[in-house]
C-alpha cells in the first residue's frame, strides 16, 4: 500500500491493509490482483496496493489461519491461487474493525471534530 507517512507508521499500516484484505474477501475468494483492484477501486483510487506489500500479507494472514488458498484459473483463463476468509478471519475482520473505529474516533475527537 502506498500512502505518504511518517516511518514509524508501518505497523498500524500493515494491520490496515490486513483488515482490508479481510474485508475484501467478506465478497468471496478472490485472488490477489483483484483483491488490489478492489481496495483501490473501493477507497476510489486513494490506496494504491502493491504487489511487494499485498503478497507478504496474504501469506502472513494465511500462516495464521485468517485465509486458506487454493490454486484455480483466473479470469483470464490464467492459473491464480485464490484466498477465502475462515472463520477466524472473520472473527479478526470484526475484532479489527472495531479497533478501528476506535482509534479514527479517538483520533477525530483529537483534531475536534464531533461525532453529531
Amino acid at each position: 500500500m502506498v500512502i505518504k507517512r511518517p516511518p514509524d507508521a508501518g505497523d498500524i499500516l500493515q494491520g490496515t491493509l490486513d483488515m482490508l484484505i479481510l474485508r475484501t474477501l467478506v465478497m468471496g475468494p478472490a485472488h490477489g490482483h483483484t483483491i488490489a483492484e478492489v481496495i483501490e477501486h473501493t477507497s476510489e483510487n486513494a490506496l494504491e496496493v502493491e504487489q511487494g506489500s499485498l503478497y507478504p500479507a496474504l501469506h502472513r494472514l494465511e500462516d495464521r489461519g485468517l485465509l486458506s488458498s487454493e490454486w484455480g484459473v483466473s479470469e483470464n483463463n490464467r492459473k491464480a491461487k485464490f484466498y477465502r476468509l475462515t472463520s477466524k478471519g472473520r472473527k479478526e475482520l470484526s475484532a479489527a474493525t472495531g479497533r478501528w473505529r476506535r482509534m479514527t474516533r479517538a483520533i477525530g475527537l483529537i483534531l475536534g471534530e464531533s461525532n453529531e
